[in-house]
């Protein structure tokens, strides 16, 4: 195997300090154009890279702001992903994205690669129901950003939607398109994001004078399209099967929709489906997806731009920065899926 290049090869092959190399990396212009030029040469011709890693260690700053979602396979986080990496790049940082794949276990690990590489912050949306990987990263003293999640019990800033209203959004048009009987299906149960979407369903049906039975509840283990054909399955098994359905996101709301057409179930006559998030696909869809619209790119921007002041505020003036709850507004976008009078 190769070795690598160092600073003292440079300085060997060019005939100079290593002292003269640095200042030609770092402070071109302290350095004679002749000097310098054969120092270059000797970069070019030795192949040499500096460590920038090294680098920001010596200088305690690391320009890598952590991004751990739940599932890169969701467009949403792709979208999340834009908006913080945009955010990043105007402030001269990079983003490294990893995938927790709703495991609270792979989180763990990510979490501790982020401490070892001293990441100058990390946006996390937990997989993580306990709490317990937030308080071992905690001890160092790291500063984080929950994405897509309520700062519930701790005092770091967050940047989410208000799923409350995106789930009482949702079921509020199926109850006004006539529906009486609704399934959800909803992911798993330790993700808040689910819970707070079920909680906004059901107070869409007090609102209509219906009560909790009006809503079927049909979990999942994981909230991707197999999950979601795996609901469609067992939605198409029940006796009295509700006439319309209500996912946790759009992901589950295309699963149920291919499990529907296979059986020769028509969307939205037989049954209607929202979704909840946008994605671009929603609207690709053979029956184009009603959905609850999260602003994803927004939400990664704010995040980021949340921790970057966080981050600049502990080194430069510790008690600038308030942690802050952001909390954004979700938008029900109408399409055929959900359409079918009734």
């Amino acid at each position: 195997m190769a070795q690598s290049v160092g600073i003292k090869d440079v300085a060997r092959a060019a005939g100079v300090s290593v002292g003269t190399v640095s200042n030609v990396i770092n402070r071109p212009d302290t350095v004679a154009s002749e000097t310098r030029a054969r120092v270059q040469s000797a970069i070019d011709r030795l192949g040499y890279v500096r460590s920038e890693s090294a680098r920001q260690l010596r200088a305690g700053r690391s320009r890598i702001m952590g991004l751990l979602v739940l599932d890169m396979g969701n467009p949403f986080f792709v979208d999340v992903a834009r908006g913080a990496e945009r955010a990043a790049r105007e402030a001269g940082l990079g983003v490294m994205v990893c995938n927790s794949a709703q495991s609270a276990g792979e989180e763990a690990e990510y979490l501790s690669l982020f401490a070892e590489q001293r990441v100058r912050g990390v946006l996390l949306t937990p997989a993580d129901a306990t709490g317990r990987n937030i308080d071992a990263f905690r001890r160092h003293g790291i500063p984080f950003v929950l994405v897509d999640r309520v700062a519930e019990g701790t005092t770091e800033c967050s940047v989410s939607v208000d799923d409350v209203a995106g789930g009482a959004l949702a079921v509020r048009h199926l109850v006004d398109a006539g529906h009486r009987s609704i399934a959800y299906v909803s992911g798993p149960p330790g993700f808040n994001q689910v819970r707070d979407r079920r909680t906004g369903a059901l107070n869409a049906l007090a609102e209509a004078g219906l009560g909790p039975g009006a809503l079927r509840e049909l979990p999942t283990e994981r909230l991707d399209v197999a999950a979601g054909r795996d609901a469609g399955a067992r939605l198409l098994g029940l006796a009295d099967r509700p006439t319309a359905v209500f996912c946790a996101n759009d992901l589950l709301a295309l699963g149920v929709l291919q499990a529907m057409y296979a059986a020769g179930v028509v969307v939205p006559d037989d049954l209607a489906i929202v979704g909840y998030d946008d994605i671009e696909f929603a609207a690709a869809a053979a029956v184009p997806l009603t959905s609850v619209r999260q602003p994803a790119v927004t939400m990664g921007a704010l995040a980021a731009e949340l921790l970057l002041e966080e981050t600049e505020a502990s080194r430069d003036a510790p008690k600038a920065h308030e942690h802050r709850r952001v909390v954004l507004q979700p938008e029900l976008v109408v399409r055929r899926s959900s359409l079918a009078a009734r």
